[in-house]
């Protein structure tokens, strides 16, 4: 699988963990996770490239919403992350 078909993939599975992900150019200065207004966010820096946005988004997550989901096998894979199913 490309890094960009794992980088969409692993977007669905922050949605479905229920994080809004957004898409900004950063400069490579910014980006990450964080809670403001109820709702959890990753912002994905534009200036990076589709692997450094994978890693933004696996270090977003959380590990306890993170062990309900159902991994794709590719993403459990890559993580190093047991597969829920």
């Amino acid at each position: 699988m490309h890094t960009v078909e794992l980088l969409a993939l692993a977007v669905q599975v922050a949605n479905e963990a229920g994080y809004q992900v957004r898409e900004d150019w950063f400069g490579g200065t910014g980006g990450g996770a964080c809670e403001f207004g109820g709702q959890k966010w990753i912002f994905l820096d534009l200036s990076l490239n589709p692997r450094e946005q994978l890693a933004q988004i696996r270090a977003g997550l959380d590990e306890p919403r993170l062990a309900e989901i159902r991994l794709p096998a590719p993403l459990a894979q890559l993580w190093n992350y047991p597969k829920a199913a």
